[in-house]
């Protein structure tokens, strides 16, 4: 079946993909998020302090931003979550975030020039 023969469109994957992800990091399991805790760091802290690193991150994980579509839309358009990241503002006070993602085959030297470009080009304009 190709894509025209099918009763939705690739958007409505999208849509859909996109709901259950969200679905799916909106309340993460708190107990499992203690069981997936297993590395010595975190094993050989006294019960106390382990319930207090567990509860911080469940609140890390439900604050988080619904980042679904974005993460959908990147992986349906092939492109890979990469390391560069641009902040906006001073200190401790963050304006905006950019994060980028590209092609597999996107040379380093590409994707740093991408990136210092849209650097410079902001910085222009502030």
């Amino acid at each position: 079946m190709t894509s025209n023969d099918r009763p939705y469109s690739d958007a409505d994957l999208r849509t859909e993909a996109a709901a259950q992800h969200r679905d799916l990091t909106a309340d993460p399991d708190y107990m499992g998020c203690g069981e997936r805790m297993t590395d010595t760091k975190w094993t050989s802290l006294t019960d106390a302090d382990f319930d207090a690193a567990q509860q911080s991150i469940s609140d890390l994980l439900t604050s988080a931003a619904d980042t679904s579509k974005w993460a959908i839309s990147m992986g349906a358009d092939g492109l890979e979550p990469a390391g560069q990241v641009l902040r906006i503002g001073s200190g401790d006070q963050h304006l905006a975030r950019i994060y980028f993602a590209f092609a597999s085959d996107v040379p380093e030297t590409v994707r740093n020039s991408v990136v210092a470009a849209i650097a410079q080009t902001i910085a222009d304009q502030l």
